[in-house]
């Protein structure tokens, strides 16, 4: 089996080689680029890169600038790094479409164990389980939803939620429930990130947003009708 690719892109060849040493141990293939226009040459002229961890502040392009092109044309999961902890920064990142949000210094262990999560999730799912309810149809094997049969343009994390959602129809869900189940168990953020996420994935679902039922002081809850 074809080991899977991940390019990491950070213009510090010391935390590039920590990163890399890591994801070799655990059978990655692993590409290196030192700054954003760099990436972008290795990641359009490189067949089958599974995922993306990128630093925000590098010379040429910064890591939001490398993430807008690559999400022009790409859903491929992106893990971004930042030595900034601004929860400003963080939503902007997830306004981006970005996976996963991982502030410096960090564990490599924790972030190898974000890489696995995120890959079992785009890759591990039913060959041919596909959520249907109200209108609302997800191919999981394929990555596609669509409305009353037009097809929805979702990030990798609304895709995760609305899943998330359609399987538990009808319960009622804690916002530290679905970080769990969503982002992981070591995500370290708060519930507004989900708020921010089901805000947006309420917009892209049209009619179909209000499924997604507020549950005041504790979360949400899918549910048809």
């Amino acid at each position: 089996m074809d080991k899977l690719k991940i390019l990491v892109v950070d213009d510090e060849s010391r935390m590039r080689k920590l990163v890399r040493d890591f994801l070799v141990k655990q059978n990655f293939e692993v590409l290196e680029a030192g700054d954003g226009a760099e990436a972008l040459d290795i990641f359009f002229g490189t067949e089958g890169i599974a995922l993306v961890i990128l630093d925000v502040m590098m010379p040429k392009m910064d890591g939001w600038q490398t993430c807008r092109e690559i999400r022009a044309y790409s859903k491929v999961p992106i893990i971004m790094l930042t030595a900034k902890s601004d929860e400003r920064d963080e939503l902007q990142g997830f306004d981006l479409g970005v996976d996963e949000y991982i502030s410096k210094p960090f564990s490599p262990k924790i972030l190898v164990a974000r890489v696995e999560a995120i890959l079992r999730r785009t890759s591990a799912r039913g060959v041919d389980e596909v959520l249907d309810a109200g209108g609302i149809s997800l191919d999981k094997a394929a990555h596609i939803v669509t409305v009353d049969g037009r097809q929805l343009d979702l990030s990798f994390k609304e895709f995760e939620l609305l899943t998330y959602f359609m399987e538990n129809q009808g319960i009622a869900l804690s916002r530290e429930k679905i970080l769990n189940n969503v982002w992981n168990y070591d995500y370290f953020g708060d519930a507004r990130t989900i708020d921010t996420h089901v805000k947006k994935l309420r917009s892209k679902l049209g009619d179909k947003g209000d499924m997604i039922k507020t549950i005041w002081g504790m979360g949400y809850k899918f549910e048809v009708g």
